[in-house]
């Protein structure tokens, strides 16, 4: 019996010394999974900042006509704070080498030490060096590559939003009034004012950057674009701003059903007034007098037109993409690509 009692004593502290290996190596796993959690959250927030400084930069180089990498570094740090936990990121770089693209590089800063690597981790007990991490984005700023909207395009004769203004002259664009001197960068004469898109649905066409559109070759519009109309007139009234991004055609042909346009690119057209029937409502909309200020842009029966202005516009789309191949009209997508 004396033996069976010291051979229970050994094997009790056999698993004394087994139960506090375990508990080391549980201990060991613990803190190893609080410090990967916390470089994985420190790695989340840099990420939104690169995110957020990146798009920030390229839009206001873009309203600038461009920028330094000191302008650009600063207007990327501005939201450094506000996307960091602690209130504190660095930002590494900003790089500008590739045209109409914004990448900007950040690291780890403590918020209250100011140090460049992450703190208190469980790590340390065990010597293990302190640890920086990082990320970075890339914005681009382009233009559209493709849409499907209003089924309605406008001529390259009737563009007029050059590289220095917000917004162009007031105007009335009348449906086709001839052909005159406009021509094409292959040098065809093509027709002025706008011109009607055959609808991929109802009151909607689809176009891209650079392809050939089908043209309507009436000259009303669809009823199904009645309740468009209505929804324009509306918020005109409430004293709200209607934009509409359209294709520019910078090419025409063929005649009937057969016709088409050759789109240029993308521009942002601000709706004043319209009348794109002899009558009725919404129809007919702020086309005459008194709300036309200048009488060159009154739209009296049997004309038929748009009176409005073109204005720059940009979008913000983090989703991302490839953007359009046409030139810049005045309406840009700014978004991540990387």
């Amino acid at each position: 019996m004396r033996r069976l009692k010291n051979h229970t004593n050994k094997e009790r502290g056999a698993a004394g010394v087994m139960v506090a290996l375990l508990m080391l190596v549980l201990i060991g796993a613990g803190a190893m999974a609080v410090d990967v959690g916390q470089i994985y959250a420190e790695r989340a927030q840099l990420q939104n900042v690169a995110d957020a400084g990146a798009m920030a930069a390229a839009q206001r180089c873009h309203k600038a006509g461009g920028c330094t990498v000191a302008q650009a570094t600063a207007w990327a740090a501005e939201l450094s704070g506000p996307n960091s936990n602690d209130g504190a990121t660095t930002i590494d770089s900003v790089d500008l080498s590739v045209p109409h693209q914004v990448t900007v590089v950040t690291s780890t800063r403590d918020g209250t030490s100011g140090a460049g690597f992450l703190t208190k981790l469980f790590a340390s007990a065990l010597n293990a060096p302190p640890v920086t991490v990082g990320a970075h984005a890339t914005a681009s700023v382009g233009t559209p590559p493709g849409a499907t909207a209003f089924p309605l395009a406008f001529s390259d004769c009737s563009y007029d939003l050059s590289a220095a203004a917000a917004t162009g002259a007031v105007q009335l664009i009348k449906y086709k009034p001839g052909r005159g001197s406009c021509t094409s960068t292959s040098g065809h004469v093509i027709p002025g004012g706008f011109g009607w898109l055959n609808q991929s649905a109802p009151c909607e066409a689809g176009t891209t950057s650079g392809g050939i559109a089908g043209s309507d070759p009436g000259a009303d519009y669809a009823a199904e674009c009645n309740a468009v109309l209505t929804t324009w007139k509306n918020k005109i009234l409430a004293g709200e701003s209607v934009e509409g991004t359209f294709p520019v055609y910078d090419d025409a042909g063929g005649t009937g059903h057969s016709g088409w346009l050759h789109v240029r690119g993308y521009a942002t057209f601000k709706m004043i007034g319209w009348r794109f029937s002899g009558s009725g409502d919404p129809q007919v909309f702020r086309s005459g007098m008194p709300d036309v200020v200048n009488v060159a842009n009154v739209c009296n029966n049997p004309c038929r037109g748009i009176i409005g202005q073109f204005v720059r516009f940009e979008s913000i789309d983090s989703a991302g993409g490839p953007p359009g191949t046409g030139p810049d009209l005045g309406s840009v997508i700014i978004q991540l690509i990387k």
